[in-house]
């Protein structure tokens, strides 16, 4: 049996995910905690930009293969 691939996070979205947003709110969580978020390429900027805008985002890695 094989796994099914990392899908994006994004709304709607079914494309195979290529990043891993890692990010925290620091009003609820420890400061080492981390919740991931899968981009494809295309939502990318799209999922960056609304943790960045709250602060949220610690780190963007490729998502392993």
């Amino acid at each position: 049996m094989t796994a099914d691939p990392p899908i994006c996070s994004a709304k709607g979205c079914r494309a195979p995910a290529v990043w891993a947003l890692r990010w925290n709110n620091p009003k609820i969580h420890p400061p080492e905690r981390r919740k991931t978020w899968l981009a494809c390429d295309d939502h990318r900027a799209h999922l960056t930009q609304f943790l960045g805008a709250r602060d949220f985002l610690r780190e963007t890695d490729p998502v392993a293969s």
